[in-house]
């Protein structure tokens, strides 16, 4: 059986606790990330960071999408609302694999998701007397990528200071965070118009083999047909009619993942 929300599950905290914690909270770190530290030029002064592929993501068949990605993503993956706090996320497979990846490459013309070319930075909320208190940079420190000692790859710092590929992934997580907001905010909207409702679907892959797809909600079209015309008046000024449409269009893509 395969169950989307085994792997949702992990993503559902993508601001998770301080690293200090990560050794007795590995489960809050999100999907990918093993051992995620605060990046600082102390500790990390050498490490380097080298080109690499998408071996990392080759056995997630879904990960998290952000509202301004629908668009994009949807004409490549089924789009769907997974777990209870109905993530949006991309499906990559109907397995416990993700079959956009192969010789550790994304397949060309297929939209990555941002999740993905975040890997291996991520935003940690620090907090202080159990109160949020910001925002700071950390990296994976088990990441296929990174260059502890030697040459190779993209120094994150020189002279003590952040590289511009390490200001670029500050400026990308800072992004990605404020878009996670906005998405949590579309899926609040959702839950309150009561227009998602529960899938299981029943899938036969090639050769006979059965798989269950579990844990993930779709917008129901004839609860979205009902909306109150001042609702869709307001979506429609927000742009959130037209998330809606590319959801819906891009369950169409689940018969592409039965594809060899």
């Amino acid at each position: 059986m395969n169950e989307l929300e085994t792997a949702v599950a992990e993503t559902a905290n993508d601001t998770p606790a301080t690293p200090e914690a990560a050794g007795r909270q590995s489960g809050a770190w999100p999907l990918f990330y093993r051992h995620p530290e605060l990046l600082n030029a102390a500790a990390h002064g050498t490490w380097r960071i080298k080109p690499a592929g998408a071996g990392f993501a080759a056995q997630a068949n879904s990960v998290p999408v952000m509202i301004g990605e629908f668009a994009a993503a949807a004409h490549s993956y089924p789009l769907v609302f997974a777990g209870l706090d109905r993530t949006p996320v991309a499906v990559l497979g109907l397995e416990q694999r993700n079959r956009f990846v192969k010789d550790d490459a994304w397949q060309p013309g297929a939209y990555v998701p941002a999740y993905v070319r975040r890997y291996p930075f991520v935003f940690a909320q620090l907090t202080e007397m159990g109160e949020s208190d910001g925002f700071a940079l950390a990296i994976d420190s088990e990441a296929p990528m990174l260059v502890k000692e030697g040459d190779e790859g993209q120094a994150l710092f020189e002279d003590g200071k952040p590289t511009e590929i390490t200001r670029q992934a500050l400026h990308f997580c800072d992004a990605f965070t404020r878009e996670s907001a906005a998405t949590q905010a579309f899926v609040k909207l959702l839950v309150e118009q009561d227009l998602l409702v529960d899938r299981v679907a029943n899938i036969t892959l090639p050769q006979g083999r059965q798989s269950t797809l579990t844990g993930f909600s779709v917008v129901a079209p004839e609860a979205f047909a009902k909306l109150p015309e001042s609702v869709v008046i307001e979506w429609h000024r927000k742009g959130w009619l037209a998330l809606v449409h590319a959801h819906l269009t891009s369950l169409a893509r689940f018969a592409d993942l039965l594809a060899d």
